[in-house]
């Protein structure tokens, strides 16, 4: 992991940038201390060809839905 001052950060903001995008981590240091850290980007999401492919990868449902909706509204009540 890079570690790089803010000043160092303002002179070379697009090579840091670069740098995060080919997928190296960098923790901005102000004062000696971490003040940011830069992560890459999340790979893409998943495009499902189906609704059969998107439920499979879904966790199980236990219980009702109107059951959940009755138990959420009488924890909410004051």
């Amino acid at each position: 992991m890079k570690e790089i001052s803010v000043r160092e950060t303002r002179e070379n903001l697009s090579s840091l940038l670069d740098t995060v995008a080919a997928g190296e981590e960098v923790v901005i240091l102000r004062h000696g201390k971490p003040a940011a850290h830069l992560i890459p980007p999340r790979a893409a999401t998943i495009h499902f060809t189906d609704r059969a492919d998107l439920r499979a990868s879904l966790p199980a449902c236990h219980g009702s839905a109107a059951a959940l909706v009755s138990k959420l509204r009488d924890e909410q009540r004051y």
